[in-house]
């Protein structure tokens, strides 16, 4: 319909002026009709390439407004528009080589944000999580609502928004392990392209924290329990530099006293730096998949020299098929090294121990979620009720006779705690008074696997 308006307004004049000289025999009628026919000819063809070039720029101007960064060719094939046209598909290089840029500076941005070593988190006005970095989401996985909930962090973001200016807060996280933070919170104004207003970088100060506790548990804990043996060893010292002097046997027990005292410090000293080291990494949870099914097998025939001596037999059972922990496997193994040897220090003589790993059973008991559970079981004397809640702690004893005669520090189970921690498990402890004591381990897995059997097996 355009094209026929078009046309009709181009020929109608002629076509008319040709009609009223025909009609008045002012001019010859079939020259005029030729002139006719040849105007309205010219006319439509004019107006046929007027509209397509149009149809052309229209649909360069809607690419170029629909951020369409191809190239607009079409536009510069106008014939009648054509320098129009050159300028259109110029314009629209001009935006795709800004666009281009933009979109650089954005992965720029990304790529800046994503690899910082501390978390950060990037919010919108309603606090709706925008952006998180690698180490946000690697630090506090499925907590950060928690953590963006703790009324330290949602003070200094309200305070942040209503100010516009830069807060702080210390965060102390009680759970799943003690961890303190520091939080800076930057108004972004005007807001990031992705609508984020606000940015929360999280500093991590616990090893900070954990260094400063550790020097006070040394100077009130360590020199307590090394004032002992120290006195025996210089009590000996001074025996033998006195009335033993010439008592050959005398010496050689001394001798055997004082290198039992020396071996009880040297254990005590690396525990301690043990637990030293644990407490430093509690807070970071590990990420290599560990299969347990070796590493138990080699932790048991390890213990066959010293089961042997006390003529205990270990009865070891594992599941088939156990699914992978996400685990640090020198730790794992300083787990089932402390829990063996605890069971059998305190186990009795000639009895059994028990090693049981076993996929867990979702329930009251353990988390609702795929894991694997570590028992050791002895046959001993066993632990009142009382004692169980205080056995994690550092240097606590039940029987602290018996424990320093069997070359106990106190710290295997505060050790095994905090191992557990540290891979987000959990840690129960059982026992009855003149039956033994079990203790479990319940770690994560890292993907779930069908169920399988189990096998039983000894070693003697």
């Amino acid at each position: 319909m355009r094209v026929a308006g078009i046309a009709a307004c181009l020929a109608g004049a002629p076509a008319a002026t040709l009609g009223f000289l025909a009609a008045f025999h002012l001019v010859d009628l079939w020259p005029a009709m030729a002139c006719v026919g040849v105007s309205v000819a010219a006319a439509t063809a004019f107006a046929l390439v007027w509209q397509r070039d149009l149809d052309l720029l229209t649909q360069s101007v809607r690419r170029v407004a629909s951020d369409d960064t191809g190239p607009l060719t079409e536009a510069e094939r106008a014939v009648m528009m054509d320098s129009l046209g050159r300028e259109i598909a110029r314009l629209s290089r001009r935006l795709a080589t800004r666009a281009a840029l933009q979109e650089q500076y954005r992965r720029a941005d990304t790529l800046i944000l994503e690899r910082l070593p501390d978390p950060v988190i990037v919010l919108a006005r309603d606090r709706t999580v925008r952006r998180a970095n690698a180490a946000a989401r690697s630090a506090f996985e499925d907590d950060l609502p928690a953590l963006l909930r703790h009324p330290g962090v949602r003070g200094a973001i309200d305070r942040a928004l209503a100010t516009n200016a830069t807060q702080t807060a210390e965060v102390l996280l009680r759970a799943p392990v003690p961890r303190d933070l520091y939080a800076t919170v930057v108004p972004m104004d005007p807001p990031l392209a992705d609508g984020g207003e606000v940015l929360v970088v999280l500093s991590d100060r616990t090893r900070e924290r954990v260094a400063e506790r550790m020097r006070a548990d040394f100077v009130a804990n360590v020199s307590h329990e090394l004032r002992t043996p120290l006195a025996s060893l210089i009590g000996f010292v001074e025996t033998l530099q006195g009335p033993a002097a010439d008592d050959p046997p005398a010496q050689r027990r001394f001798l055997e006293i004082m290198a039992e005292q020396g071996a009880r410090m040297n254990r005590l000293i690396d525990d301690l730096l043990s637990l030293s080291r644990i407490e430093l990494t509690e807070h970071q949870v590990p990420s290599e998949p560990l299969d347990l099914t070796g590493l138990v097998e080699r932790m048991a025939a390890g213990f066959e020299p010293r089961l042997a001596e006390r003529r205990v037999r270990l009865g070891l059972r594992m599941d088939d098929d156990l699914p992978a922990v996400a685990g640090d496997a020198d730790q794992i193994a300083q787990v089932l090294q402390n829990l063996l040897d605890n069971g059998l220090k305190y186990g009795r003589d000639g009895g059994e121990l028990t090693l049981d790993v076993a996929v867990a059973e979702p329930g009251q008991r353990w988390p609702n979620r795929r894991g694997i559970v570590v028992s050791v079981a002895d046959q001993g004397a066993g632990i009142s009720r009382e004692h169980l809640p205080r056995l994690t702690e550092r240097f606590y004893r039940v029987d602290k006779g018996r424990s320093r005669a069997v070359g106990g520090t106190g710290l295997g189970l505060a050790i095994v705690k905090h191992i557990v921690n540290r891979h987000r498990g959990q840690l129960l402890i059982e026992s009855e008074v003149g039956k033994g004591t079990t203790v479990s381990v319940w770690l994560p897995a890292t993907a779930s696997t069908a169920d399988g059997g189990g096998r039983a097996t000894a070693i003697r």
